[in-house]
Formats: structure tokens, C-alpha cells, sequence
């Protein structure tokens, strides 16, 4: 699902200010701050604020760098989140293919 919306990549000590390019059931794809450096495997506390209400807190690892890009894997979804991102997830997927009954 392509949106446009903050996020927060934390690690240790370090933090980063970015955006969020897509979003999907198995991981995010964040735009690449110009400052950050690490690696694949490594892993991140994301804080994504979508709309004025919703804010989701996951942890996952680098999967994908690119120049301007960072893919992120799922490595943990808490419990109370869960329910959330689907609904976020699935609201999106009937607007694209409507479920009829």
C-alpha cells in the first residue's frame, strides 16, 4: 500500500526522522534518510504515524538498501498493533478490489 506518511527508525541511541514510501502486511519500505548508515540484519524500534490518530510501533530488520530506499522485514508486531495495521492493511485492499458478498 503506497502512502506518504512520518515514521521514526530508532536504534540504540541513534534516531532518524523519515517517511513512510509503502506499507504491507510482511514489512515498510521507509525513504533513506541522507545521514543513515548500516546494514542488512540490523535491527529497528519504527514508530509510524499514519493520519492524525493511528500510530504504529514495530520492531523489524533491514531487508532491502537501496539509494534511496530502506526495506524493512517484520521482526516483531505487538499485540495491541496488530489489529490495527490489518484494518489499515485491509481498508486499503477493499478500496482497490471491493469484497462483495
Amino acid at each position: 500500500m503506497r502512502i506518504r506518511s512520518a515514521a521514526m527508525m530508532i536504534r540504540g541511541a541513534d534516531a532518524w526522522s523519515t517517511e513512510i514510501a509503502d506499507i504491507s502486511a510482511t514489512g515498510v519500505l521507509l525513504v533513506r534518510p541522507e545521514n543513515w548508515q548500516g546494514n542488512p540484519g540490523d535491527l529497528y524500534a519504527l514508530d509510524m504515524i499514519v493520519g492524525e490518530e493511528l500510530n504504529i510501533h514495530v520492531e523489524a530488520t533491514v531487508a532491502r538498501i537501496t539509494t534511496n530506499h530502506l526495506g524493512f522485514a517484520y521482526a516483531r508486531i505487538p499485540p495491541d498493533k496488530e489489529v490495527p495495521l490489518w484494518n489499515l492493511l485491509g481498508g486499503y485492499a477493499d478500496k482497490i478490489e471491493p469484497f462483495d458478498d
